[in-house]
C-alpha cells in the first residue's frame, strides 16, 4: 500500500513539473526569439528500490519488489524549430530565415565577458553606435561588436549579414550554427551557449531586415496539453485518496477491541 502511495505522488509530481514546463512556454507565447521547451518522462531506476546490506538475504543487495517504481522527468529540452517571421519595418530588428544563431557578447555580473548565441533579433543601437539587444549585450561581427557610424542616414544589412551605412561598407555581422543542438545550453528565455562537445558548423541561414523572429510557441496545442496534464494529475489524487480510504478501512478491521 505504502507503494502504491509513493508511485501516485511521483506521478503527481511528474505531471506538475512538466505542467510548470508548459506554463513558462505560455508565458512567453509573444516572446521575439523563444524557444518552447518539452519535456520527457521515465520510470524510476530500480535501483533506487533495493535492500541494502540486509540480514534476510544475506546482506546482499536485492532488488525489491517487480512493481513499477513510480515516474520522473526524464528530460527538459528545446525545441528549435524556426518560428514565424513579422515584418516590423524597424531598421535594426533582424531575424534569420533558415538555421542559424546571432553571436552576442554578454557581460556577468563581475564584468567577464563570453559569446552567447540567440535568435532574438530585437536590437537598437546606443550613442556610441553599438548594436545591443534588449539587454545591452552587444551583437558580434567579424570585426568585433558591430558599431555604426553615429551620423549615419541609411543602414541597410543585406541577407549575407553585410552592414552598409550610407551606401559604405561597415561590417559584417557573424552567423554561427551547430551540429547537434543538444550540446547547446539555454540561458534565460532567448539565449545559449555550446557545452563540451559542440561543434560550430557553418549556418546556412539568411538575415532578414526589419522582420522579427516570433515564439514558435503553439498556444492551443500547449492548451491542450495542460489540460491532459491536469487531467493526470487529478488521477493521481484520486489513487492516493482510494489507498488512504483502503488504509483506513484496514485499520479499523484490524484493531483490537
Amino acid at each position: 500500500m505504502v507503494r502504491q502511495l509513493y508511485t501516485a505522488w511521483t506521478g503527481m509530481r511528474n505531471e506538475q513539473n512538466r505542467l510548470d514546463v508548459i506554463a513558462n512556454n505560455l508565458a512567453n507565447s509573444a516572446t521575439v526569439g523563444y524557444k518552447k521547451e518539452g519535456v520527457t518522462s521515465q520510470s524510476f531506476d530500480q535501483q533506487l528500490m533495493i535492500k541494502i546490506r540486509d540480514a534476510s538475504v544475506d546482506w546482499r543487495k536485492e532488488q525489491i519488489g517487480t512493481m513499477s517504481f513510480g515516474a520522473k522527468i526524464g528530460e527538459i529540452y528545446t525545441d528549435y524549430k524556426q518560428g514565424s517571421l513579422r515584418e516590423s519595418g524597424n531598421t535594426f530588428d533582424f531575424a534569420i530565415d533558415g538555421d542559424g544563431f546571432f553571436a552576442i557578447r554578454y557581460t556577468n555580473a563581475n564584468g567577464q565577458t563570453s559569446t552567447q548565441y540567440t535568435r532574438a533579433g530585437q536590437f537598437t543601437i546606443t550613442q556610441e553606435g553599438y548594436v545591443v539587444d534588449v539587454d545591452g549585450n552587444h551583437l558580434m561581427a567579424e570585426g568585433g561588436p558591430l558599431q555604426i557610424p553615429v551620423n549615419a542616414a541609411d543602414v541597410y544589412v543585406d541577407v549575407a549579414g553585410n552592414v552598409y551605412a550610407d551606401g559604405e561598407l561597415v561590417d559584417t555581422i557573424i552567423l554561427t550554427d551547430f551540429e547537434d543542438y543538444d550540446y547547446l545550453k539555454k540561458f534565460g528565455e532567448t539565449r545559449c551557449f555550446p557545452v563540451n562537445g559542440a561543434v560550430e558548423k557553418e549556418a546556412a541561414g539568411m538575415i532578414r531586415q526589419g522582420f522579427t523572429e516570433q515564439s514558435n510557441v503553439n498556444v492551443i496545442s500547449e492548451m491542450v496539453n495542460m489540460i491532459a496534464i491536469t487531467r493526470a494529475y487529478e488521477a493521481g489524487q484520486k489513487v492516493i485518496q482510494t489507498v488512504d480510504s483502503t488504509l483506513e478501512k484496514a485499520t479499523t478491521l484490524g484493531s483490537v477491541s
